[in-house]
C-alpha cells in the first residue's frame, strides 16, 4: 500500500501529510494493515483482524493492562499464591481478547458513516466495504458471547460487576457525539478492568453501599480505597493518551460534529494533560501508601508513569498527526509497563507461595 509514495520525499507540509496518510495509515490499527503475521492468514480473515485492531496489538493491551493491574493489586492485598495469579491472569487475557474484538467491532459499526468522511479512518474495513454492516454485527455479537463465557470461569457473583462496563462500552460511540469528555467515558470503560481483575482473584472491589459493607471505617466507602485510587489513575492515563490520539483528527472531527477533549481545548490541551498527569501520579502514590508498598513501587509505577507520560506530553506535536500517532503508539506501552512493573515488584517482594 503506497509503495510509490514511500519512495518519494515530500517537499511541503501538504505532501508530508499526504505521505503519512498513504504509508503510516496502513500501520495504524483500524487502517489497512496486512503485513507480518496478518499476511499469512486467509484473505477473507484479514478485514476482521483489522476490525478487531489485533495488529498491531495495542488495542488488546489497552484493555488487558487494567485487568492485569486489578489481578496483581488483589494478589498483593490477599497475599495470593502464584498459581492463582496465573490462572486469573489467563482468564482475564482470554476475556480481554474477546471483549476487545467486540468493543472495536461495535465502535466501528456505529461510527462507519462518520469514518467514511475522515481521512485517517476511511480505510477501515466497514467504510471501505471489506465487511458489511451485517457481517460486522454478527462478528461483534459472537465476540461478545465469547467474552461473556469467560465470566463463567470467575468466582461466583462476578458477572454483576461486568454490567457497568457493558453499559459504558455500548454507549461510548455516542459519547463522541454528546460530550467533549468522551475520553473520560472511554477511561471508565477501560479502567473498569481493574474491578474485574480484582473479582477474578476473589476480592470484592466494593466494600460498602449496595454491594455490602464490612466492619470499621471501610463501611463509609463504596470501593476498596486502594482499588479506587488505581481505578481513577487509570482513567486519567486513558485521558492523557487518548487526547493525544484524538488530536490526529481534530479538523475532521470539527467538520463532522464529533466532540473530544482535543476538540474542546485544541492548542490548550497540554496544560490539561499536565494537570491530569499530576493527579495520576498522586493517585498512584496514594494507592501504594494505603497498602504500605515499598519504595520500589513508587519509583517504578509513579516515577515511570511521570517520566514516560511527561516525555509524551512535552514532546508530542499536537498539530502533527504522525507525531500524535507515534507518541500514542509507544508512550502508552511505557506507562502501562511501569504500572504493571511496580505492582509486580511489590508482589514478588512479598515472597508468594506457588
Amino acid at each position: 500500500m503506497g509503495s510509490k509514495a514511500s519512495n518519494e520525499k515530500p517537499h511541503s507540509a501538504e505532501e508530508e501529510a499526504a505521505a503519512f496518510q498513504n504509508n503510516a495509515l496502513a500501520q495504524q490499527y483500524g487502517g489497512g494493515h496486512a503485513g507480518g503475521w496478518v499476511g499469512l492468514l486467509p484473505s477473507s480473515w484479514v478485514p476482521y483482524v483489522q476490525l478487531a485492531r489485533l495488529s498491531p496489538p495495542a488495542a488488546l493491551f489497552l484493555i488487558y493492562f487494567p485487568h492485569f493491574f486489578g489481578v496483581i493489586l488483589a494478589a498483593i492485598i490477599k497475599r495470593s499464591p502464584v498459581s492463582q495469579v496465573l490462572h486469573a491472569g489467563a482468564v482475564m487475557f482470554g476475556g480481554s481478547f474477546f471483549f476487545s474484538n467486540a468493543a472495536h467491532g461495535w465502535n466501528d459499526l456505529i461510527d462507519a458513516p462518520i469514518d467514511k468522511s475522515i481521512a485517517r479512518t476511511s480505510k477501515r474495513p466497514i467504510p471501505r466495504g471489506a465487511i458489511s454492516p451485517r457481517g460486522a454485527f454478527i462478528f461483534t455479537a459472537t465476540q461478545a458471547i465469547g467474552a461473556a463465557s469467560f465470566l463463567l470461569l470467575m468466582p461466583s457473583g462476578s458477572a454483576i460487576y461486568a454490567v457497568p462496563n457493558i453499559i459504558g462500552t455500548y454507549y461510548y460511540p455516542w459519547a463522541k457525539r454528546h460530550t467533549n469528555f468522551a475520553q473520560i467515558v472511554l477511561g471508565f470503560c477501560l479502567a473498569w478492568g481493574i474491578m474485574m481483575g480484582s473479582c477474578a482473584m476473589g476480592l470484592k472491589p466494593f466494600t460498602g453501599g449496595p454491594f455490602g459493607a464490612e466492619d470499621g471505617w471501610k463501611m463509609h466507602f463504596w470501593v476498596e480505597p486502594s482499588i479506587a485510587c488505581l481505578f481513577l489513575a487509570s482513567i486519567l492515563w486513558t485521558v492523557i493518551y487518548d487526547s493525544i490520539y484524538a488530536h490526529q483528527d481534530v479538523k475532521d472531527d470539527i467538520k463532522v460534529g464529533l466532540k473530544s477533549i482535543a476538540v474542546l481545548l485544541k492548542d490548550q490541551t497540554k496544560p490539561a494533560l499536565w494537570l491530569s498527569l499530576g493527579c495520576m501520579v498522586a493517585l498512584l502514590y496514594t494507592c501504594g501508601s494505603l497498602l504500605d508498598m515499598g519504595i520500589q513501587f513508587h519509583v517504578i509505577a509513579a516515577g515511570g508513569s511521570l517520566l514516560s507520560l511527561g516525555a509524551m506530553i512535552a514532546n508530542v506535536e499536537l498539530k502533527d498527526s504522525a507525531s500524535c500517532w507515534w507518541w500514542f503508539r509507544y508512550g502508552f506501552w511505557l506507562a502501562g509497563g511501569a504500572i504493571a512493573g511496580g505492582l509486580l515488584s511489590e508482589y514478588v517482594l512479598l515472597g508468594p507461595s506457588f
